[in-house]
């Protein structure tokens, strides 16, 4: 993968810095306008398929990571070893794989891969795995909906018995005051006519007492007269 999709392959060669409107997956580098066009009429080049470069930026960062050219020899990979599984270039095969005997032109077995086998039971493998995500997301969304049921409810019963602990409260509360009013009546009951009586008897002691001033009064006077 060309070390920027953003900027124009060839004109980076160039020290020119141009947008890339198209990616080629053959040369494995972005193309200007004006590059487009001559990578189009260029006979080395013309056949090779080139895609949007607004599409190619959607592809998944693992598909944009697979590049087409050998890390070490800067060569495009042409041959696959099937013995290693891995894809390799003209310097490849004599350095690493000279003595390797399964060995397929690359470009057979990108064409066939799509009506191979595997590749089908990895299609359905992927179909039914995208149906399950499906099925998860949906079970999960329902379960939040249930939650958000659930809360609703619980909420609603919370509030429910907040009224019913309020409505006894306060009717253990008027209870109460009653009980409390019924003794005070009570006890005033016995207090007031104790009450009457010791101001009957403190009135009594008074007249008692004012009427012995009053004799001890008039004894003084009697000695005094006969004396």
């Amino acid at each position: 993968m060309a070390t920027s999709s953003q900027s124009c392959g060839v004109c980076d060669l160039r020290h020119i810095t141009k947008p890339s409107i198209v990616w080629c997956t053959e040369c494995d580098e972005g193309l200007c306008k004006e590059c487009q066009e001559h990578h189009g009429l260029s006979k080395a080049s013309r056949r090779h398929k080139v895609i949007p470069i607004n599409e190619y930026q959607k592809l998944p960062s693992d598909v944009l990571k697979i590049t087409q050219y050998c890390s070490k020899h800067d060569e495009k990979f042409q041959i696959y070893c099937k013995k290693h599984e891995c894809p390799c270039c003209s310097k490849c095969i004599v350095e690493s794989h000279s003595e390797c005997r399964d060995i397929v032109n690359l470009d057979d077995v990108i064409h066939n891969v799509k009506t191979s086998n595997a590749f089908c039971e990895i299609e359905e493998t992927l179909v039914e795995v995208a149906e399950n995500l499906q099925k998860v997301r949906q079970h999960i969304q329902d379960n939040r909906s249930n939650l958000k049921d659930k809360r609703m409810e619980i909420e609603k019963e919370i509030k429910k018995t907040r009224i019913m602990i309020n409505h006894h409260l306060d009717k253990l509360q008027e209870d109460f005051l009653k009980q409390l009013f019924e003794v005070e009546e009570k006890d005033n009951s016995k207090i007031c006519p104790l009450l009457s009586s010791l101001q009957i008897k403190e009135k009594q002691y008074q007249n008692s007492r004012e009427a012995l001033r009053t004799s001890s009064s008039m004894q003084r006077t009697f000695r005094c007269f006969f004396q």
